[in-house]
């Protein structure tokens, strides 16, 4: 196992990630220029298609290797963390530095398609769906969305031998057993509903204990393994049951990073050394310690507001979680009421005890 080394991609991090890429929303008008600036001899750039609403939705390829590796995020247009990973992928493939050696390593041995925003209508409007209300991820079946076609386009021209599908998840979930956010959670998704150990699932699992080990080192105790559960319309289930070994990264919440501008560090970081594990790997085969990544729980919530006085001799704990709403074309963050009750068993990622005072006394 070839592990990157930490505290020199740390530094390289600093001075390198793409500055011009923050926030939450991302939306087209935010990739166009960085993609019209990647250098022309390194990169091929061009467009695959356009959204519902005439949006253009691009590709990116870098490499000339055997190995085909496809890459694409926001296909839920509110999870851009790995829209922003992916940007800083193309900054390290421009300016390795030090890192020169695995980046050649991964140019020569790999051929890398990446679709930076497959839903850029459900970006603007910071949503799940796209401009027809379809949730690309459960139309891999159905395959009515425009999005959806040209992902499927691409798949079947480039036949990629892995995928890497790029998620956000939401502020709920926490590391099984503990009191951490699931920060970073990977899944390598089932074929069937008995959840059969194929070679492509054992393949794929195989790339997830190299990223999970490496992460491991830096954000311990914070990364999960989502729910295997199969889903017959999703399109990582899709692809690995079609033989496309397709690994999902969740990126989800870290400490007062509610931009996750933290996180998509985290992300950048799992999905580098995914690629070069796939690019220094003959075989795949490592995969059991997979099964000991503990499993994402659904034990957190934004705030609790803890011993609240609702009556006179009754106190409760009080749950909130934010929803994001665009308003007058800007994100905003608005709290709301979820549960209230006892929460002993529950962590807010913000906590206030109000020493069985009432909420209208502070």
């Amino acid at each position: 196992m070839k592990i990157l080394e930490i505290a020199a991609l740390e530094n390289w991090y600093k001075s390198n990630f793409q500055n011009k890429l923050s926030g939450r929303r991302i939306l087209f008008e935010d990739i166009a220029p960085l993609l019209k600036n990647l250098k022309s001899g390194e990169f091929e750039k061009s467009a695959l298609g356009y959204s519902e609403k005439n949006i253009p939705i691009c590709k990116v390829k870098i490499g000339s290797g055997a190995k085909r590796i496809l890459v694409w995020s926001q296909m839920h247009g509110n999870e851009s963390t790995g829209t922003k990973a992916m940007f800083d992928l193309f900054q390290f493939f421009e300016n390795p530095e030090m890192f020169q050696e695995e980046s050649q390593r991964i140019l020569d041995n790999c051929t890398i398609w990446f679709v930076p925003m497959l839903n850029p209508d459900g970006s603007a409007a910071f949503t799940r769906v796209n401009a027809n209300h379809i949730d690309l991820n459960r139309d891999a079946v159905a395959i009515k969305a425009k999005e959806s076609k040209l992902l499927r386009a691409v798949l079947e021209e480039f036949n990629p031998h892995f995928c890497f599908n790029l998620h956000d998840q939401r502020t709920i979930f926490n590391v099984e057993g503990t009191k951490n956010p699931a920060t970073i959670s990977f899944l390598a998704p089932s074929e069937d509903l008995e959840r059969t150990l194929t070679k492509g699932r054992k393949e794929t699992m195989s790339v997830i204990v190299e990223m999970n080990a490496f992460l491991e080192k830096i954000i311990p105790g914070h990364i999960g393994r989502y729910t295997d559960e199969f889903y017959p319309t999703a399109t990582g289930d899709n692809f690995q049951k079609r033989g496309h070994n397709t690994i999902l990264i969740e990126a989800g919440h870290y400490y007062d990073d509610y931009e996750r501008d933290v996180v998509r560090k985290f992300n950048f970081y799992a999905l580098l050394q995914g690629i070069l594990s796939i690019a220094d790997n003959a075989t795949y085969t490592n995969y059991k310690p997979y099964f000991s990544i503990p499993n994402n729980d659904k034990k957190c919530f934004d705030i609790i507001y803890r011993n609240v006085k609702v009556s006179e001799d009754s106190f409760v704990d009080i749950a909130y979680q934010y929803n994001y709403i665009v308003r007058n074309n800007e994100l905003v963050l608005e709290k709301e009421e979820v549960t209230r009750g006892d929460l002993k068993g529950f962590v807010g990622h913000e906590e206030k005890d109000f020493k069985k005072k009432s909420l209208k006394s502070i």
